[in-house]
C-alpha cells in the first residue's frame, strides 16, 4: 500500500452549491487508524456538514475509509470529528450561522508541510437556481473560448 506525500481531497460541489463567504483552516481531531487511512487518500468530504455543539464545531458525515491493516482498534467510517480553530474565529462562524441561509462547509482536506490533517472550510450561503444556471453558462462559454483560441 503506498502512502502519498500530498493528499487533496476536495468537495467539488461546493463552490457550484454554494457561495463562499470566509475561508478558514482548521485541524481536526483524528486517531491513529483515521490518519494513516487519510495519508492513503481514503476518505470523501461530499456530503459533511460542520454544525456546532455546545461552543465547539464538529464536522458531521465525513466519510473515512476503515484502515485495511487496522484490527480492533478501527474506527467508525462516518463519525462527528472535532474541528480544531481559535476562538475568535469560532465567535465570527457563530455570529455568521445567526443570519437565515449560512452554513458552515467543507472544501478541501489536506495534509500540511508538518504532516498535520487540516480542512479549509467555509461560511456559505446557498445559491439560487438561476445563479447556478449562470454559472453553467460562464463555465461553457469559457471552454468554447478556449477551444476556439486552440484552433486558430
Amino acid at each position: 500500500m503506498k502512502i502519498e506525500r500530498t493528499v487533496n481531497i476536495l468537495n467539488k460541489r461546493a463552490r457550484f452549491e454554494y457561495e463562499i463567504l470566509d475561508e478558514y483552516e482548521a485541524g481536526i481531531v483524528l486517531t491513529g487508524t483515521e490518519i494513516k487511512s487519510l495519508r492513503s487518500s481514503k476518505a470523501s468530504i461530499s456530503e459533511s456538514f460542520c454544525e456546532f455543539t455546545d461552543d465547539e464545531l464538529y464536522i458531521i458525515n465525513m466519510q473515512i475509509d476503515e484502515y485495511r491493516l487496522g484490527t480492533f482498534y478501527n474506527h467508525k467510517a462516518r463519525r462527528a470529528r472535532k474541528l480544531l480553530l481559535h476562538k475568535y474565529e469560532l465567535q465570527k462562524l457563530k455570529k455568521k450561522l445567526k443570519d437565515v441561509g449560512n452554513t458552515i462547509i467543507p472544501l478541501k482536506l489536506y495534509i500540511n508541510n508538518k504532516g498535520k490533517a487540516k480542512l479549509l472550510i467555509a461560511s456559505a450561503r446557498g445559491k439560487k437556481l438561476y445563479d447556478k444556471r449562470e454559472a453553467i453558462k460562464d463555465r461553457e462559454n469559457k471552454v468554447n473560448l478556449q477551444r476556439l483560441l486552440k484552433k486558430s
